[in-house]
């Protein structure tokens, strides 16, 4: 039997079995099973045969964005119309087979946009090369998810189905779960709340169905069984991700009232290009891209070409912008200044901790190097003497 078909046993098995406080840990191991089985499903068969055609390409610019969609909602139209690059459309599914790359230049940033072939259901199983498009996905900063806006809402569903059993959580932050193994000494098990979807027996069972006897674990929120399972698998990757929904002009306005009201949302028209700026503006605003100019000192300021920087890709702070910079700049900083919306005042004096905002104007002092003889006047900053007191020589008394 194969890795699919286990799968597929155990979900029939979890779908006949009522849901209940008797059945609640038998339910906790077979999630777990799951969980185990989809990691190996997704793990590189052994062998020596020769390497199939990837679609990943090149990172290119200040951020990625991948286009995630069934066949034939608009994923080509839209790359054509906000990058340029050309892309073929045609009226068939699958017209796009492999990773179509193009640059979006938007608030003297450059962002990069994959157009990726469709997806169907069954992808995460290998499905029409589900698991290539999917594993480009993982490596995107936001997923755009098109859809069209004359099917069902079920579309969406089963695309998010999908990349949660390969381990992408969409719009969700990591589970508060401190989780560690250790050597010896059993399993530790704690919280700082009351739980409500598991507890410590539930826990051990699952623990053991990975055969982990010794660990560390400690809950700071009411996580679920999924949370936790997440927590020892390690390997789930938490993105952000917009609906997009594409072909509004073929519904009536009351559909596009109810899908724009919706979470994470976005409603468009590639045809009558309605709505794309919006578009642009809401995937700014999810990358969190963080433009900060630099000013030579006694200069102006250098407005032409920004650093960008986001807490995705090493943080926001002034020591990540020295960093961005030159490894070696951070340890030749006196101090830097700072104008802008995270300036209390300008200029402000900050240190490397400071947290960058928009559009800051930062200006770095380097430390100065100490010349050979030390300081002004007769009380030396360093010299080159001994360090014992008895073998420093002596200074001339002062005239009187």
């Amino acid at each position: 039997m194969g890795i699919v078909e286990k799968i597929k046993e155990i979900e029939a098995e979890m779908a006949r079995t009522q849901k209940n406080k008797a059945t609640e840990f038998h339910l906790g191991q077979m999630k777990a099973r799951i969980a185990k089985l989809r990691t190996q499903l997704l793990e590189p068969k052994g062998g020596s045969g020769g390497a199939g055609e990837g679609f990943e390409v090149t990172k290119y610019g200040h951020g990625r964005v991948a286009l995630i969609g069934f066949p034939s909602v608009g994923k080509s139209t839209l790359l054509t119309m906000l990058t340029g690059t050309r892309s073929e459309a045609a009226s068939y599914e699958f017209t796009t087979l492999t990773c179509i790359p193009g640059i979006i230049h938007y608030n003297d940033t450059k962002i990069q946009l994959l157009d990726l072939p469709g997806i169907i259901e069954g992808a995460s199983e290998g499905k029409g090369r589900g698991r290539q498009v999917i594993a480009v996905s993982k490596s995107s900063d936001i997923v755009l998810m098109v859809l069209d806006a004359s099917k069902s809402e079920g579309h969406r569903q089963i695309l998010t189905r999908e990349l949660e059993a390969v381990g992408l959580r969409l719009n969700k932050r990591p589970p508060q779960i401190y989780f560690k193994k250790k050597k010896t000494g059993g399993i530790s098990f704690n919280s700082t709340l009351h739980l409500t979807h598991i507890n410590e027996k539930l826990c051990y069972q699952i623990l053991h169905e990975y055969k982990i006897h010794n660990a560390e674990v400690l809950f700071r929120e009411d996580a679920t069984v999924d949370e936790f399972i997440d927590v020892i698998e390690g390997n789930r990757k938490y993105m952000k991700c917009i609906y997009v929904y594409n072909k509004i002009d073929v519904v009536g306005i009351d559909d596009v009232d109810r899908l724009s009201r919706q979470p994470n949302s976005i409603v468009i028209s590639c045809n009558m290009k309605l709505n794309l700026d919006r578009l642009l503006a809401k995937m700014w605003e999810e990358m969190g891209l963080v433009r900060v100019y630099t000013k030579p000192q006694g200069q102006q300021p250098d407005f032409a070409e920004p650093v960008v920087l986001s807490a995705d890709r090493g943080g926001c702070t002034v020591e990540d912008f020295c960093n961005h910079i030159h490894r070696s700049l951070v340890k030749e900083v006196k101090y830097v200044l700072v104008w802008g919306i995270s300036a209390r005042h300008y200029p402000q004096h900050c240190g490397l901790g400071h947290l960058l905002q928009d559009e800051d104007v930062v200006q770095i002092v380097k430390k100065k190097d100490k010349e050979d003889g030390g300081g002004r006047g007769r009380f030396k900053s360093h010299s080159n003497a001994p360090s014992r007191i008895s073998d420093r020589e002596k200074k001339a008394p002062l005239k009187t």
